[in-house]
């Protein structure tokens, strides 16, 4: 082999920082707008190590996601409606 063929590859994917460190999962939970009851969740998590003495803080985050999954089925229903009509 020449010298000037390189051995294997040599490129590195370019990613972002951010993009490393973000979780799709809180991806998912900011866009959600429930960010704030997770992140109670989580200290009361920490502080307690119990999630039994938490319930309160689930409760809220769970109030808060099934509230956010209705608006959002509600949305995709009513642009699916807006789609048929156009046909």
């Amino acid at each position: 082999m020449s010298a000037s063929v390189p051995q294997g590859h040599n490129w590195t994917r370019g990613v972002r920082k951010e993009e490393e460190e973000e979780d799709p999962l809180d991806q998912l939970i900011s866009r959600s707008g429930c960010a704030a009851a997770h992140f109670a969740v989580q200290e009361c998590m920490a502080k307690h190590q119990d999630w039994r003495q938490c319930q309160p803080e689930v409760q809220a985050f769970r109030d808060c996601m099934s509230k956010q999954q209705a608006k959002r089925r509600e949305e995709l229903q009513r642009r699916k409606e807006q789609a048929s009509a156009h046909h």
